[in-house]
C-alpha cells in the first residue's frame, strides 16, 4: 500500500513513554494468540469494555522519561498517522454522500504497555480496540511486530491498515446508531445470543474496512499486488475458529465473537469489492448465514 508524500493526521495522542499508577492486568504482550485470544475472542473489547466500565480503575497517569524508539517504530507510527488521516477523508466524503452529517473524527492513540480510557484500564495483551466513551482508538505498535512475528502473518502496509481500519469501523459503527443498539440488546439477552451479536459488529467492522479501503484506492489509487491478500491472511489468522483450535485443539462456537476465518474473509473481501454502506450484516436474518 503506497503512503508516500501523503499527509498525517492531528487527531492522535502520543501516549509511549507514558505508564498508569495501577494496571488492569499482565505485562507486555505475550505470544500473539494469547494476545489475539484476548481481543479477537474472550475479550471483545467492544463489549467488555463496556462491561469493564462500571468497575472501571482510577488511575494516575504519570511520565517515566524520554524514550527512543527504533527507526522501525517511528516509520510504523508515521505509517499509522497517514492511514488516520485516509480514513478521516474517506468517511468525510462518505458521510457527506450518504447525506449522514458531517464525520466526526475520532482520536488514535499509540501507547505502551498499559493505558486509560472511558472504557477503563487496559493492557496491550487486549490488543488495539474502540472506546466509544471518548471515541478514541487505542493501538500498541507491538500488537504489529508480534503480529507478524507469531501470527505468521507476513507485515504489510495494508495488513496494517486493516487493523487500524476495522477499529475505525466500529468508530463507523457508534456513529451511525448500530452499536449503541447492538450493546443494548446484548445487555437484554443470554451469553450465547449476545455473542452472536457481538459476531455482527465485528463482521460489519470487517466489511466497513474493506469500504475504507475501496474508496481508498479509489481516491490515491494505493492498493498494490498482494495488499488485499495480505489483508485477507490476517483476517484468516484472526477468525475465532482458527485462533481457538490453535489455542486448544478444537472450536467453541457458542463462544466466538469476532466470527470464523472465513467469515472475516468474506465480509472484509465483500466491502472492498463493493463499497456499498447499504449493506449490514444486522441485516441477515440467519445468523449461520453471516
Amino acid at each position: 500500500m503506497k503512503l508516500d508524500g501523503r499527509r498525517t493526521s492531528s487527531n492522535v495522542e502520543d501516549r509511549r513513554g507514558m505508564s498508569t499508577g495501577k494496571m488492569a492486568g499482565g505485562g507486555i504482550l505475550g505470544i500473539i494468540v494469547a494476545v489475539a485470544i484476548a481481543y479477537f475472542t474472550g475479550g471483545d473489547p467492544t463489549a467488555a469494555l463496556v462491561e469493564g466500565v462500571q468497575q472501571q480503575m482510577q488511575a494516575k497517569t504519570e511520565t517515566v522519561g524520554e524514550q527512543s524508539f527504533t527507526e522501525e517504530e517511528q516509520a510504523l507510527a508515521e505509517d499509522c498517522k497517514k492511514i488516520m488521516a485516509s480514513t478521516e477523508d474517506v468517511w468525510t466524503k462518505v458521510f457527506q454522500d450518504n447525506g449522514w452529517g458531517e464525520y466526526q473524527y475520532p482520536t488514535l492513540v499509540l501507547f505502551s504497555n498499559q493505558v486509560n480510557s472511558a472504557c477503563g484500564s487496559a493492557t496491550a495483551a487486549v490488543g488495539p480496540f474502540y472506546c466509544s466513551g471518548d471515541q478514541k482508538l487505542y493501538v500498541d505498535l507491538s500488537f504489529f511486530t508480534e503480529m507478524k512475528r507469531q501470527l505468521g502473518v507476513e507485515g504489510n502496509t495494508f495488513a496494517y491498515a486493516y487493523v487500524i481500519a476495522h477499529e475505525i469501523g466500529h468508530h463507523v459503527e457508534y456513529l451511525t446508531g448500530t452499536l449503541n443498539k447492538a450493546h443494548q440488546a446484548m445487555s437484554q439477552t443470554n451469553k450465547t445470543e449476545a455473542n452472536q451479536i457481538s459476531v455482527r459488529l465485528e463482521l460489519l467492522a470487517d466489511y466497513y474496512a474493506g469500504v475504507w479501503a475501496h474508496y481508498e484506492d479509489a481516491m490515491n489509487h494505493s492498493m498494490e499486488y498482494g495488499d488485499l491478500e495480505k489483508g485477507l491472511e490476517l483476517a484468516k489468522a484472526i477468525g475465532d475458529d482458527w485462533l481457538q483450535k490453535k489455542a486448544q485443539g478444537r472450536a467453541t462456537p457458542e463462544s466466538f465473537t469476532h466470527g470464523t476465518s472465513d467469515q472475516r474473509k468474506r465480509w472484509l473481501k465483500r466491502g472492498y469489492q463493493t463499497g456499498d454502506m447499504s449493506t449490514t450484516t444486522f441485516a441477515v436474518q440467519n445468523y449461520e448465514d453471516l
